[in-house]
């Protein structure tokens, strides 16, 4: 996580556009979560149809629990964007095609076969090849995503700090403070405005 940055707009439109071929759906899923929701890569990896398709549709709150937490002490419970949900949902859609779509199915599966999980490796490799694709400059990461989620909703809510922290699901208000230590544009403005 330390000095990745998060992503503008337009290069997180870059990214989902780059994906290509048989895990297009898959790879836009993972940064749609990523992105709109919130999660951590290692809770994005673990997620199960069952967690994300209920009663015949993607719910508007997925629970993670807390051995795909860290430093968690309870689950936590995080609110679908729509574009999260639609994504979710072609995702189960192109599993149930292909005769993945059971409830003990990984929503991101490895090309590995079986019903094994896309790895932490993998998942970076998939955003690494869409970041090379695009040339991004400065440190990117899977960690890239959440730190987008962060920046933005801390500026949707006006920057309350606390309320930030409770959408990242951060136990210590320290580890939003380290997220958001990115925004050196604002004090560079802050400093100019005087």
């Amino acid at each position: 996580m330390k000095g990745c940055r998060p992503l503008t707009d337009t290069e997180i439109q870059g990214v989902l556009d780059s994906f290509k071929g048989e895990n297009r759906l898959r790879n836009r899923c993972l940064v749609l979560l990523g992105i709109k929701a919130g999660f951590r890569i290692s809770e994005l990896l673990s997620l199960r149809v069952r967690d994300v398709f209920q009663a015949g549709k993607v719910p508007d709150r997925v629970e993670v629990t807390r051995q795909h937490m860290k430093a968690q002490i309870e689950s936590r419970s995080v609110v679908l964007h729509q574009m999260a949900k639609e994504a979710i949902s072609e995702r189960i859609g192109e599993l149930a095609s292909r005769g993945q779509g059971q409830p003990e199915s990984y929503l991101f599966r490895s090309q590995r076969g079986g019903n094994a999980a896309l790895g932490r490796i993998g998942g970076w490799c998939v955003l690494k090849k869409a970041y090379k694709t695009l040339s991004l400059t400065g440190r990117v990461s899977c960690h890239s995503l959440r730190k987008s989620f962060a920046s933005r909703v801390y500026d949707k809510l006006d920057h309350d700090l606390v309320k930030t922290q409770k959408a990242l699901g951060h136990k210590n208000i320290q580890s939003t403070v380290a997220y958001l230590n990115f925004r050196q544009e604002d004090i560079d403005s802050a400093v100019l405005a005087i």
